[in-house]
């Protein structure tokens, strides 16, 4: 059943040109934000879901005693301000209550992805000078084996599981720590958080985001795109590691006073259990990944979903990297509401979104968000005119927008390299159109040029997307000795399809009906799996080099 209500944002041009935020001198999430909603003992922060059919509603009031009992935890073990602490948890409320109790501390802590492997741990607490890490069993045993290249470790907590020697039970000093925290204030640029990038090219940089900055920048986030109210329940599907949790399972909807459904998932996605649960809990506003909607969209989710629709959901967004118009379509068919897809990144909050009310062009990522101004500009800086591909940028002079990142942490070449005179160049290419909507082309470094000719590889996926025998597809330059390129894609195939050279032509017809014959890929190569970056971000890189290997090596070409 679709549930309509009036939108926060009532008229875009006019939010536009009134947005504004106060940010106090003296500023911090888990004092000031979870502080005020706690005034309401009643008033829930998160309906969570165990992994054993275990079922909690908890309070932001059990929230902020919690955090407070864990800050002064932390603080008798020597964790000061400015220190830097790796949280890597799964789906559990000790996630939020931990990382409230750093943020109270002015703890600088990082949030790592359980799927982080013993070396990915290490290169963190390392490259950061990390002084603890909070994590489960699991991520004990991985820490154990690295424990020894990192000498800055010097408190290790657990939060589950049995006693380990030289880690400290998370739960036994909380328990009995004093729930009255009377810490340092923080200002609202000193540090919060470092985000660690999971780029598809190199090793990972530190984006740091101060005490006001993120948090409620986020405001953009939660109320306009996700468009939450107090009365809300939202479901974002992302993992603790990424940036979109903190998108959509804690800034966005907390400074809204929004509750969070959240389920202790662990393993692969399940998209029929996924719409079990959309139809069994009051889910209001539903928050996944592209891959999660390709998924829910297959032919056995497909047919669930159209016998038992969502209980209560209103608002669907997705995010994490652009939505085929196919999938877009195919939801609204089945649901009666369409996915407002948005962009942004992690130095950043929402940038642009299909905001409610606009009107969504399926494909689009939106127009750009209030409080900033975004624009596609050239190689000199100059804005380009509608229909020309060029670097999404966010314009940072003559005042810089308080809710980008600060720098890359210790990094100065990287901080300047992303700044091309009046802006901040994110790194991807797009082109905005005549009503002014954003459409993504590709990182900088995924285009594709064949024979003259540039070609965003998003484009020829969201074509190959179309055909009923695509479950999921990557698409990349590969070397050619007459037109210097060629399109190649990578394809996993739906459930009921097998490889066959028929298959592949038929494919190829497809993509050149859909789009200009040029951008047809002329190599099809079927796997089972695509690589992929720790958030789920497609490693184009990697196919790319792939390629070279082949290519360069001699060893043959594969695919049609």
């Amino acid at each position: 059943m679709t549930v309509s209500r009036t939108p926060n944002m009532a008229d875009y041009e006019v939010e536009r040109r009134t947005f504004h935020i106060d940010v106090p001198e003296y500023f911090n999430f888990a004092v000031d934000i979870i502080g005020k909603w706690a005034q309401d003992p009643q008033k829930i922060a998160v309906h969570w879901l165990g992994q054993h059919g275990e079922e909690r509603q908890i309070t932001f009031a059990e929230f902020a005693e919690r955090s407070s009992r864990a800050a002064n935890a932390f603080a008798a073990l020597g964790l000061k301000k400015g220190d830097r602490v790796l949280v890597m948890l799964p789906r559990l409320p000790e996630w939020w209550e931990s990382v409230l109790g750093l943020m109270k501390l002015g703890v600088i802590f990082i949030p790592c992805t359980t799927l982080l492997t013993s070396k990915d741990l290490q290169y963190r607490a390392e490259v950061a000078e990390a002084q603890g890490l909070i994590t489960d069993r699991e991520g004990a045993e991985k820490f154990d084996q690295v424990r020894g290249q990192c000498p800055t470790v010097k408190q290790a907590i657990l939060v589950d599981g049995e006693a380990r020697p030289g880690w400290i039970s998370y739960h036994e000093i909380v328990a009995a720590a004093s729930p009255d925290f009377t810490g340092p204030k923080t200002r609202s640029d000193d540090p919060c958080l470092v985000y660690f990038t999971s780029g598809t090219v190199g090793y990972p940089k530190m984006v740091l985001h101060t005490q006001a900055s993120y948090p409620l920048g986020h405001t953009i986030t939660g109320k306009y795109w996700l468009d939450l109210h107090e009365d809300d329940l939202l479901w974002n599907l992302s993992e603790t590691g990424w940036a979109k949790w903190a998108w959509s399972n804690f800034f966005g909807p907390w400074v809204m006073g929004t509750a969070v459904f959240i389920q202790d998932a662990r393993g692969k996605f399940n998209p029929v259990e996924t719409l079990e649960l959309l139809h069994r809990y009051p889910i209001t506003v539903l928050c996944a990944p592209p891959t999660a909607y390709r998924m829910l969209v297959l032919e056995e989710p497909l047919t669930y979903l159209k016998a038992h629709p969502p209980r209560a959901l209103r608002h669907c967004v997705g995010a994490g990297e652009p939505l085929n118009p196919e999938v877009i379509r195919q939801w609204q068919e089945a649901t009666g509401m369409i996915i407002r897809d948005g962009y942004g990144q992690t130095e950043t909050v929402l940038l642009c979104g299909n905001f409610p009310p606009l009107e969504v062009k399926p494909g689009s990522m939106g127009r750009p968000s209030p409080g900033f101004d975004v624009a596609v500009i050239d190689h000199e800086g100059n804005e380009l005119p509608p229909g020309a591909e060029g670097d999404i940028a966010v314009r940072i002079k003559p005042e810089r927008p308080r809710w980008l990142f600060q720098e890359y942490w210790r990094n100065p070449e990287a901080t300047a390299a992303c700044i091309r005179g009046d802006w901040y160049i994110t790194g991807d290419r797009a082109y905005r159109d005549e009503d002014g909507y954003l459409w993504f082309v590709g990182r900088a470094d995924d285009v594709i040029i064949s024979a003259g000719y540039r070609i965003g590889p998003f484009e020829v996926e969201s074509a190959l997307k179309e055909h009923p025998a695509v479950a999921e597809s990557a698409v990349v330059g590969s070397p050619d000795e007459v037109r210097g390129q060629i399109v190649k894609a990578f394809v996993v195939l739906a459930p009921g399809y097998s490889p066959s050279p028929e298959l592949a032509s038929e494919l190829q017809e497809h993509v050149r009906r859909v789009t200009a014959p040029y951008k047809y890929p002329r190599e099809i190569e079927f796997v089972e799996t695509l690589p992929k970056t720790i958030s789920g971000k497609i490693r184009r890189v990697e196919l790319r080099e792939l390629e070279h290997r082949r290519k360069l090596g001699h060893s043959g070409q594969s695919g049609a």
